[in-house]
């Protein structure tokens, strides 16, 4: 049987929350790392320097990338793949679902997806927390935190060494975007 998975992380350039600064998607096939993306996201909203500093990404260095209704484009087609993942999945999906609703663009009502800080908890207990840096280093994954492409590799390494550890379906959830909220 096949299965599939995208797993993203998202950037914001402020407090709220409801904007991309940079995003990363990695497609999982039957296990394996198929599909890369990395793009910064113009966010047509100002930056706190709180954000600045723990991603690096600057008000110019996004002033000539494309929004988020032109990257959707790209998008859209990569998350419609499989079942979504993101560490702290919550976090991630609410500014995908709020950047949807604030551009007024329609995709699905709802989603599943898959946490791999929650599947932490339960096939990793003893881990000394179940934050992705920590839980990188822990099974040696490659990260520079905070960069969208390299967290996303990490969750998507993380899922791959859950995968060969249980059934990942007992993991699946589903996301509202319409009221934007786990169900």
């Amino acid at each position: 049987m096949s299965d599939t998975y995208v797993a993203f992380d998202v950037e914001t350039p402020n407090y709220k929350n409801d904007r991309m600064s940079a995003i990363g998607v990695v497609v999982l096939e039957d296990g394996e790392q198929t599909t890369h993306f990395y793009s910064l996201v113009n966010p047509e909203e100002p930056f706190d320097s709180f954000n600045i500093q723990l991603t690096g990404i600057t008000p110019r260095m996004v002033q000539d990338q494309p929004t988020f209704p032109v990257l959707w484009e790209l998008l859209q087609p990569l998350l419609d793949r499989g079942v979504l993942c993101a560490h702290n999945a919550s976090f991630d999906l609410g500014v995908l679902g709020k950047c949807l609703r604030d551009y007024g663009l329609v995709w699905k009502p709802t989603g599943a997806y898959v946490c791999t800080c929650q599947i932490g908890r339960r096939l990793l207990p003893d881990a000394p927390n179940h934050r992705l840096n920590t839980l990188a280093e822990q099974l040696g994954l490659p990260l520079q935190h905070h960069n969208a492409l390299s967290d996303t590799r990490a969750c998507a390494g993380l899922l791959q060494y859950y995968r060969q550890r249980a059934d990942l379906t007992q993991f699946h959830r589903q996301y509202d975007f319409i009221r934007l909220k786990n169900r």
